[in-house]
């Protein structure tokens, strides 16, 4: 177990030894089979990678951290849309089960996709989640990605609160493309442990002809928009203010917002579209800082 935690780490350092520009262009052509062109950038996913470079302003570090940012968040827009802290540790070992409620979530405040859902204490394997919980405090998420907010978030395990929706019993979120302040779009993934899915909407709620290739959108599929639209485009508004791109993800939990992150490069900015034409699009939309 030791060992296997020692080579992660150094395989971390030995990857930050590449440049981030070499690191970023590498990682672009495995996906897409070319490079970007990071001097006139034209795509959407060319774009980001430009950003992770250049745009590096200090309060990103704040807003990605998955503890600080319910602080920021909170400041903006108020804490009746942040999801409650039960606790947060620097080690995965010091996770105190016992104080815990029934139900809740863990997750690394520095990493991205590894999370515990408990819904019911009794049946957790308590060792298992700090076994996984370790893991997701060794992994380098910068030196994975070279996605430059995460570089200095403090690695930390937090503990939140077990949030579901009284009527559909699942926790839907609507993802907000923001662009300068201004949300253009958004998205609602749906059926992620049956067969991952999401449709793409404008604001007024039209399905949009696009994609992504990894979830593909099920046009048939008559989704109900929440009652809260509006509210969750004035508070995506406020949270993306003089941001060149951020995607603003929200919950609707009976009938309120809730804030569930804040995301600079979705899919690391090699995200493929249904439909490529798409990426030139939305890069249009996308106004880099001089």
């Amino acid at each position: 177990m030791q060992e296997d935690s020692n080579l992660k780490l150094l395989l971390y350092r030995l990857a930050l030894l590449v440049p981030d520009r070499w690191y970023v262009m590498a990682k672009y052509y495995k996906n897409f089979g070319k490079l970007p062109n990071l001097r006139n950038p034209q795509t959407f996913n060319e774009k980001l990678q430009w950003l992770k470079l250049h745009d590096h302003r200090p309060e990103y570090t704040r807003m990605v951290d998955k503890y600080e940012a319910k602080r920021y968040v909170a400041e903006k827009i108020g804490e009746e849309h942040i999801i409650p802290a039960l606790g947060v540790w620097d080690r995965a070992e010091d996770i105190a089960f016992d104080v815990l409620p029934n139900q809740f979530v863990l997750k690394a405040t520095h990493d991205s996709g590894r999370v515990i859902i408990c819904k019911d204490k009794s049946k957790l394997d308590f060792e298992e989640a700090v076994k996984e919980m370790r893991a997701s405090l060794n992994r380098n998420f910068y030196a994975v990605t070279r996605e430059w907010p995460y570089k200095n978030v403090k690695p930390r395990i937090i503990a939140e609160q077990y949030m579901q929706d009284g009527n559909s019993g699942e926790l839907k979120d609507y993802k907000f493309f923001c662009f300068n302040g201004v949300p253009i779009f958004f998205k609602i993934d749906f059926d992620r442990f049956i067969e991952h899915h999401a449709n793409y909407y404008d604001m007024n709620g039209g399905l949009l002809p696009f994609g992504e290739k990894d979830f593909p959108p099920a046009p048939d599929k008559k989704l109900s928009l929440p009652e809260t639209l509006p509210q969750m485009i004035e508070i995506a508004t406020k949270l993306s203010q003089g941001i060149p791109f951020v995607r603003v993800d929200l919950y609707e939990i009976n009938r309120r917002v809730y804030l569930g992150e804040l995301t600079f490069y979705p899919a690391s900015g090699t995200g493929k579209f249904t439909l490529q034409a798409w990426d030139v699009k939305i890069g249009q939309m996308l106004t880099l800082p001089q």
